[in-house]
């Protein structure tokens, strides 16, 4: 099973932009029902970090709302894809401006 850009998640937000908010949420449970049984005893998380936090999105989330400095290494390719997007008006000029820190995984 695929967490990002999941079909049946991708079609809960179609019923749920279009006003259908029941139907959203029967299809948003079937997602959740089969990422239950597929990841109840399976890594699942993305981040390529080790944490000890690993696969604990709560504490996870937690940690970050409360230090309110950056987002959970997972999150960093959803909204980089949507950054991208915005960064496109300006021809992309604004990766001239950015050093990131050093702790940040570069590729090689």
């Amino acid at each position: 099973m695929m967490i990002e850009e999941n079909p049946i998640e991708k079609q809960a937000m179609k019923a749920f932009h279009a006003g259908r908010r029941e139907e959203g949420l029967e299809i948003q449970e079937k997602f959740v029902s089969r990422f239950r049984l597929e990841y109840g005893e399976k890594d699942h998380c993305p981040c390529k970090k080790a944490c000890r936090y690993h696969g604990n999105c709560k504490e996870c989330v937690a940690i970050h709302r409360a230090h309110g400095e950056h987002v959970p290494n997972c999150m960093r390719p959803l909204i980089n894809k949507k950054l991208k997007i915005l960064s496109e008006l300006t021809e992309h000029t604004l990766a001239y401006e950015i050093e990131p820190p050093k702790e940040i995984l570069r590729k090689k």
